[in-house]
């Protein structure tokens, strides 16, 4: 009997590459913090992952997904929409995101070898 990999692994290894796409634009709406005019952006995630469980490859996924500005709580008088806490959080809250898949991940490997072993 055979064993597919994406069976295995199932939603978390493309969650991690949404997470990962996603923590770039975060840093870099958080580099530009001080940019006039900057417009922060932002990855509509499940709306991505719906694309890639609909069977759409990622790297289409990467080019074609259009990014969602970000509405500013407070405008900014010099045009700059990033608002450093607003963006510091949803980076943390990613990154808790792509840690927790990455354990998924590292638990669904370990049981996959435990049963290679045949313990």
């Amino acid at each position: 009997m055979s064993i597919r990999i994406d069976d295995v692994v199932g939603v978390h290894a493309h969650a991690l590459q949404v997470r990962m796409q996603r923590s770039e634009i975060l840093a870099a709406n958080l580099a530009n913090v001080d940019t006039p005019g900057f417009q922060a952006r932002d990855i509509d995630f499940a709306s991505a992952m719906r694309r890639l469980d609909a069977g759409e490859e990622f790297s289409a996924l990467t080019i074609d997904s259009p990014l969602k500005y970000r509405v500013p709580y407070q405008a900014s008088l010099d045009g700059n929409t990033v608002e450093l806490s607003v963006e510091q959080a949803e980076f943390s809250r990613n990154s808790m995101d792509f840690q927790t898949s990455l354990t998924f991940l590292t638990q669904k490997f370990s049981g996959l070898k435990q049963a290679i072993e045949g313990r």
